[in-house]
């Protein structure tokens, strides 16, 4: 813990451009990546890609390329696109919606099977409605629901505004909630 918050501390460095600088961004922030990269794929060999794309990027960037200000918010929001821009690839389906089913999306291990199989699959058309939402918004959506940022950091993160991202997040469930009812059948 002390390592990240020295590297935390210090001034802002260049992108890396050595292995060595690299190797330690890798070290301090591989877990944070890995852990947004999951909450949006829920899958952990997909997450491990993005993992990876996300530092082969970082390796293959040019020695003059602007320097990172904020490590952790970058690389965050490197592994957010990077996992949604895989989930998107994916073959599209139908999709359903987020507020109404809540309760069901959180893992319960400790739940009955078919609770789990249900929340399983209510995560899956999650997903698959995110992917086809514009990257904007599907960035600004997974920050917030599967990440907790409030709308003020979201704002500072994407260098929005704070009414912005509440408009983004207003316009973002409503499309999801009509994709969720046309699903599951219920014409609006």
């Amino acid at each position: 813990m002390e390592s990240s918050q020295a590297v935390m501390s210090q001034p802002p460095a260049p992108f890396p451009g050595q292995p060595a600088e690299l190797e330690e961004l890798f070290r301090v922030h591989h877990a944070s990546v890995l852990r947004a990269a999951y909450r949006i794929t829920g899958n952990t060999t997909d997450a491990e890609d993005v993992l990876q794309t996300v530092f082969m990027r970082l390796l293959r960037r040019p020695a003059d390329a602007p320097g990172m200000e904020n490590a952790p918010a970058y690389l965050h929001r490197a592994a957010v696109n990077a996992a949604l821009d895989l989930v998107r690839d994916r073959q599209p389906a139908k999709n359903q919606p987020l507020e109404a089913h809540l309760s069901h999306l959180a893992e319960q291990p400790a739940a009955a099977p078919d609770r789990q199989q249900e929340a399983s699959e209510m995560r899956a058309v999650l997903r698959r409605a995110i992917r086809r939402l514009p990257p904007r918004a599907a960035e600004i959506f997974a920050l917030h629901y599967f990440e907790d940022y409030s709308n003020q950091q979201i704002a500072s993160m994407l260098d929005l505004s704070p009414s912005g991202v509440a408009v983004t997040l207003h316009r973002t469930r409503a499309r999801l909630q009509e994709e969720v009812r046309n699903v599951m059948g219920e014409v609006s």
